[in-house]
């Protein structure tokens, strides 16, 4: 008896071994294709209910057992697992492009569409019809047989491409360890960072410290290691991740996924990967993501290069530093911080157990949204770090399920992320509730202290919470269009706004207790947190736009006449950089986001969202950061409805007018210079 091919409500983990994939895959494609033959066959005229809605909810269970398998490949995997999503990834792609591709589906789903106008649609399913043609339009469906045979072709290699750009990240970031013997080589890092890289060491027979390049590992030592050279040894070890011309090199990769992405789009009609995807984004064009991308360039990129100068000279004065490399960048940005505004994470890390930053971004939700938390036992989970959660309302109706999975381990990849495992829709008078899951790579505890997080991964913790939320409180008929399944440059926007409350006196009093004493968080802490919040702002926008330019080098231009990867890097990186260049590291070849993520032609889109939440967030702080009202027209207007309908009207239904980008350039400090 296969456990993912019973009915089961909540994952059951504890039940699944791996051997049990491949054939659950199999069996839940065969039998999504009876459901897709079944609605093909139907001898009745083809109706919005008999054809639309009956693709909305055929293959159910695939996408289940599709959900379990992936989210474990990202948070608990092995050599087994990325095995099987070898295997069963071509397989997944071959699927898709069996329905996308099925002329007699298509036209039964066309004269649907066809008819719209006299069909009387809520604006739900008139956005579901809309959305299931142009899957189809968009995908293929009008294509010769030749361009349809090739189209497969591009998918399936796709599909395997992208699986062993992130298998060689995953592999490259186990493989590398620094193994420090010598008490003068930790000089610099506080008691807890030593601690727990004695703890490592200790985990693998070894003595001394053990540094990793997980995030908890890698981002204290670059932050307060004295010795500069192990700084810049980690350092070029962390940024050349599939860039060593060895087995696990990603250039090769990088380039197939770019030529095969760019091919893909021109059968399908379109000049570039990038037109093809911001169709379906509120950017619309890449001339308009270059446009956006560039004018807060030359708005940022004065105040960046003044932050730099600064940084430079306070090197050179603290140390004699001539030349500021990247492998100094954080620890004499911190030491700056340190000076400017007496405040350092050390200071943070106590009033930020992990637990009470949990407690804490309950209480925001509950005070923001009426939501109670209640962590349970009885559900099953993949790992027994995990934690989980029922989630009810303020009339105690069941919500949703939480599952939260916050410290690095071997098989989890880093970074962060939001995930689900059943999404939310309604069906036969029942209002199906969802599954949601954050996933984090969060300080561990030590022996002698409890997980204190960073004020980093304070934010992260709320941003991640933000699209948890958008999955929680998702209240849509249709699954595909729950949650956050809507437009890629509007996702950003639930979790870039919850991590504004991080800054707020009247959020951190809630939870920024003292580990030991309980004491709340310091009144001048509160201040400083709130001042140093602008801290090389400037230079943290030109970082994030030279990521958003690199994404549409690779994606908004031909990229047949890229030979060199560095070299491409190099030209996208050019109106941003500020440090030297080292030939021996190189961004795009572990850049996940866009070659295996997806965030391909669209990582401009946490700048968009920011656009977003600084100016939705000036509308709560003017009218209280905990006022009813306006997060209630949040729930309402934004959280609750998923991808029903445009996001830029949703936007101005919650705000009353468009988002202004003055409202972002105001909160980064970065208005004054015009």
């Amino acid at each position: 008896m296969n456990p993912l091919l019973l009915k089961f409500d909540t994952a059951p983990f504890s039940q699944i071994k791996n051997e049990h994939f491949k054939p659950a895959f199999l069996r839940a494609i065969e039998n999504a294709r009876a459901e897709i033959d079944a609605i093909i066959d139907n001898l009745d005229a083809p109706t919005f209910e008999n054809t639309i809605e009956a693709l909305e909810f055929a293959g159910q269970q695939l996408d289940r057992v599709s959900s379990v398998f992936f989210n474990l490949n990202s948070a608990e995997t092995n050599e087994d697992i990325q095995q099987i999503a070898q295997e069963v990834s071509p397989l997944l792609s071959e699927f898709s492009n069996d329905i996308t591709l099925n002329l007699d589906l298509f036209q039964r789903i066309k004269s649907v569409y066809d008819q719209k106008d006299a069909l009387n649609l809520s604006p739900e399913q008139q956005t579901l019809l809309e959305k299931k043609y142009k899957s189809f339009s968009r995908n293929g469906a009008n294509l010769s047989e030749d361009k349809k045979k090739r189209l497969r072709e591009i998918d399936a290699e796709l599909s395997k491409l992208k699986l062993t750009f992130g298998e060689n990240i995953l592999a490259e970031t186990n493989k590398y360890e620094m193994h420090l013997t010598d008490e003068a080589d930790v000089d610099g890092l506080p008691e807890g960072e030593k601690e727990a890289a004695t703890q490592l060491a200790e985990s693998k027979d070894k003595e001394g410290w053990l540094l990793t390049l997980d995030h908890p590992s890698y981002i204290p030592f670059m932050k307060y290691a004295e010795n500069r050279e192990l700084r810049k040894e980690l350092s070029l070890a962390f940024a050349s991740k599939g860039f060593h011309g060895d087995a696990l090199d990603n250039q090769e990769n990088v380039l197939k996924i770019a030529n095969l992405r760019h091919e893909r789009a021109n059968v399908l009609g379109y000049e570039t990967h990038a037109h093809f995807v911001l169709e379906e984004r509120m950017a619309e064009t890449p001339e308009k993501v270059r446009e956006f991308l560039n004018e807060l360039l030359h708005k940022a990129k004065p105040a960046a290069e003044r932050e730099f100068k600064q940084l430079e000279d306070f090197a050179k004065e603290l140390d004699g530093i001539d030349r500021l490399e990247k492998w100094d960048g954080s620890y004499y940005s911190e030491k700056l911080k340190q000076k400017l505004f007496d405040l350092d994470d050390e200071k943070l890390k106590p009033y930020f157990k992990l637990e009470n930053v949990i407690a804490g971004v309950f209480k925001v939700a509950e005070k923001l949204f009426g939501l109670r938390f209640e962590e349970v036992s009885d559900i099953d989970t993949y790992h027994e770090e995990v934690k989980t959660y029922r989630v009810y309302d303020d009339t105690n109706n069941f919500l949703s399920l939480f599952y939260a999975d916050f410290h690095p381990r071997k098989g989890k990849r880093g970074g962060a992320w939001m995930t689900s495992y059943k999404p939310q829709y309604k069906k036969d008078g029942e209002n199906v509730r969802p599954h949601i899951s954050n996933v984090c790579n969060f300080t561990r505890s030590t022996s002698t202290k409890p997980s204190l997080l960073t004020f980093n991964e304070v934010t992260t913790l709320f941003h991640e919470f933000g699209h948890a939320l958008h999955g929680m409180l998702a209240n849509t008929l249709y699954p595909s269009l729950s949650g956050t399944s809507v437009y890629w440059d509007f996702v950003e926007l639930p979790s870039q706004v919850m991590e504004n409350w991080c800054y707020e006196q009247e959020a951190l009093e809630l939870f920024a207790t003292h580990y030991k004493t309980d004491a709340p968080i310091p009144m001048e802490l509160i201040k400083k947190i709130k001042d140093s919040a602008t801290f090389q702002e400037g230079m943290q926008t030109l970082r994030q736009l030279s990521f958003g330019l690199l994404d549409m080098s690779w994606h908004g231009t031909d990229p047949s006449n890229i030979t060199d990867v560095k070299t491409n890097e190099n030209l996208a990186f050019e109106g941003t950089k500020l440090y030297p260049e080292t030939s021996e590291t190189c961004m795009t070849t572990a850049f996940a986001h866009i070659f295996q993520g997806g965030y391909s032609s669209g990582y401009y889109s946490y700048k968009w969202a920011e656009v977003l939440d600084a100016d939705a967030f000036a509308y709560f702080k003017e009218k209280g950061i905990f006022n009813k009202e306006v997060a209630t027209k949040f729930k309402d207007n934004v959280l609750s409805k998923g991808g029903t309908e445009n996001p830029m009207v949703l936007y101005k239904r919650f705000r009353g007018a468009e988002p202004k980008v003055e409202a972002l350039l105001k909160r980064a400090g970065l208005f004054e210079n015009h």
